[in-house]
């Protein structure tokens, strides 16, 4: 039996944590100092809830991270430099060039591995494929509602209350979507680095007051061909505001940590 090691446990983790492989045993969970009282008490006593990567007493053979960017900075350093690898779904974060370089030096010291896991889109296996042999453009395309994008950067660019139509309000490259909607910058930012790179893939942010569901495109062309894929996601029950198929690519992940035929 595998031990994992979870870091955060909001909607994500508990969606996750109830499609576990049956090879693979939660033992550790990483919240703020705040919740660990809370936290242990709705997981069993074998379970240890811990605020630092330090005062873990064991070592894990897979630790997930789904707690969002802050914790992301906060721990991932942690856990490459004891070795251990890691799987991200807040990959947004690596938008910060220095912090991307500081966990790549970090992990090829360590011989630990950074697994960034596609999250909310399909597809990043293609893109991935398609720039060992010549991709040349890449654009991520995001569609949400006007109350999706509220709260966000979004709110000085257009005035959301008055849309009656799909607007694109914003263009630039996945570094700067990323700095400026980290809320939303896992797609693009996990596009961009399965690909062509945070500078040199274009995001297109739109709009759409007669949606209520996510839409997600890549559009790619190279040496491979072209390749146009669209996503619609559903979010979590728990969580309107998670992507189910986000909670499912760190469940796949979990899976490929104990299975002996990886896809």
């Amino acid at each position: 039996m595998k031990q994992l090691m979870m870091i955060g446990f909001g909607a994500m983790a508990n969606e996750v944590r109830s499609h576990l492989p049956k090879d693979l045993e939660l033992k550790w969970v990483v919240v703020p100092e705040r919740s660990i009282a809370s936290v242990q008490d709705a997981l069993a006593a074998d379970v240890q809830v811990i605020s630092d990567i330090d005062d873990c007493d064991g070592t894990p053979d897979y630790v997930i991270e789904v707690a969002g960017q802050a914790a992301v900075k906060e721990h991932a350093a942690k856990v490459l430099e004891k070795g251990w690898n890691i799987g991200l779904i807040s990959v947004g974060t690596l938008a910060d060039s220095a912090f991307f370089e500081e966990l790549q030096n970090t992990a090829e010291h360590s011989g630990a591995h950074i697994h960034l896991l596609a999250g909310a889109i399909a597809g990043i296996d293609g893109i991935s494929a398609a720039k060992e042999g010549g991709l040349e453009k890449v654009t991520y395309k995001g569609c949400k509602s006007p109350n999706s994008w509220r709260g966000s950067y979004a709110e000085k660019l257009i005035d959301l209350d008055q849309v009656t139509e799909a607007t694109i309000f914003y263009t630039g490259t996945a570094r700067e979507a990323a700095l400026h909607f980290p809320a939303n910058a896992n797609v693009a930012a996990t596009i961009a680095l399965a690909g062509i790179g945070m500078d040199e893939t274009m995001v297109e942010l739109t709009v759409d007051p007669h949606i209520n569901q996510n839409k997600h495109t890549i559009i790619a062309q190279g040496r491979f061909g072209q390749m146009s894929i669209e996503m619609i996601g559903v979010p979590l029950e728990s969580n309107p505001k998670t992507s189910t198929l986000a909670a499912l690519s760190v469940i796949r992940a979990c899976r490929n940590s104990v299975d002996a035929i990886q896809i």
